[in-house]
């Protein structure tokens, strides 16, 4: 057995896809952290120390959502029920969606409170409902993050408040919470594009401003606290294709001498501003590119002592990969598997690996298998191979 690799061209598919080639660009941006991903496959396309445990703010509120968006898909809560707003929840500071004590609020209500209007009070009402207490909501929203494989997030409170110290989230796990959110609960990723809400009379703006700023955005969060400085986790499609991009640490000196209010408004545009310039690059940089529709014939692998002598190789899945687009002409398509494989053969077997590579890429591998079943070679069949197989042995040693 040996490994065995074959290169082979993926050029008839590529030239169906037709795009302009612009000048290549270095995306930057002031943020301290940043990350773009891939929303269909969630590969990273470019980050910026991503993988940095920082402040996430209200950002974080997105585990909270995903804890109340899990309940309601299962069936535990409907978004008619209403839950009970106590003094605690009542007195939080910050942001707040002016929940009244001693109420009760629908689920629907709060959802849109805590995405639109970023309602600490909200954050409460959910977390004391689900969890019983603040600090048993908190243990789930830590437990639910190991499940969701956010290793650098830990989290000391709903609402992404400063006090108590310690709630934390990397960029990268944003954006995976945030693809996790779009493609897990899509019956309710529509209230992310909300631009307003109103609750007690009092009307509040989303202060996602890059859904008005770049067309196609539909979501996700903001955040800010004087330690996390101006967040964002945002996603747009264009073209169906979805890109996730979250930026945080972005600083604002010169907004230090103005009014809260002033502050506010000017820091929601800025980072606004910021947001949809790096997401229109990511737009123009990045393409996605279908390669293989599911069952696509790959290439043959060698068969040992089978009724034939080769097994046509297979994907299982489509095969779709998003690269910058002077990557394209670069890329290369290796199938790599240990052969020859022995028979018999059952169709579905996973043979071997299929491997993309380009500049300026990750690389993506997946796995390929048996087009058709291979019965093992008759009785005689097989003393022929194996005498084949010692000439042939013989002859190389020569």
């Amino acid at each position: 057995m040996r490994r065995i690799r074959k290169f082979f061209s993926l050029l008839p598919v590529l030239a169906a896809i037709a795009f302009a080639m612009p000048a290549h660009a270095d995306i930057t941006t002031a943020a301290e952290h940043a990350i773009i991903m891939d929303g269909a496959t969630g590969q990273v396309l470019w980050s910026k120390d991503a993988d940095t445990a920082t402040p996430p703010a209200s950002m974080s509120k997105l585990m909270t959502l995903e804890l109340l968006f899990r309940e309601l898909k299962d069936g535990r809560l409907k978004l008619t029920d209403t839950l009970p707003v106590s003094e605690t929840a009542w007195q939080t500071q910050g942001s707040k969606m002016f929940v009244s004590v001693g109420s009760r609020v629908p689920v629907e209500d709060l959802i849109r409170g805590i995405i639109i209007t970023s309602g600490n009070d909200a954050c409460i009402v959910i977390a004391e409902a689900l969890g019983g207490t603040v600090d048993g909501f908190v243990a789930m929203m830590n437990k639910r993050a190991k499940e969701l494989g956010l290793t650098q997030s830990h989290f000391v409170n709903p609402d992404g408040l400063p006090d108590p110290p310690g709630q934390l989230m990397s960029v990268h796990d944003l954006a995976k919470l945030a693809r996790h959110l779009i493609y897990g609960y899509p019956q309710y990723y529509h209230y992310f594009s909300e631009q307003s809400f109103v609750w007690n009379n009092i009307k509040q703006q989303n202060r996602d401003s890059v859904i008005e700023k770049f067309p196609g955005t539909d979501g996700l969060k903001t955040g800010h606290t004087d330690a996390a400085g101006y967040g964002i986790v945002t996603s747009a499609q264009r073209g169906g294709q979805r890109l996730i991009l979250v930026l945080n640490g972005l600083r604002y000196p010169q907004l230090d001498k103005m009014s809260p209010a002033a502050q506010d408004w000017h820091g929601v545009n800025l980072r606004g501003d910021e947001a949809a310039r790096v997401m229109g690059l990511a737009f123009r940089e990045f393409r996605s590119y279908q390669l293989l529709k599911a069952g696509d014939n790959v290439g043959s692998a060698a068969v040992w002592q089978g009724a034939s002598d080769t097994v046509p190789v297979v994907v299982g899945a489509p095969l779709n990969v998003t690269m910058q687009v002077d990557s394209r002409a670069a890329m290369k398509v290796v199938l790599s598997y240990e052969g020859p494989v022995r028979a018999p053969i059952t169709k579905g077997q996973q043979i071997g690996t299929l491997n993309v590579t380009a500049p300026d890429f990750p690389g993506v591998t997946v796995p390929v298998y048996a087009g058709e079943s291979v019965s093992s070679a008759g009785f005689f069949d097989r003393i022929i191979l194996g005498i084949g197989a010692m000439i042939e042995g013989h002859s190389a040693q020569k």
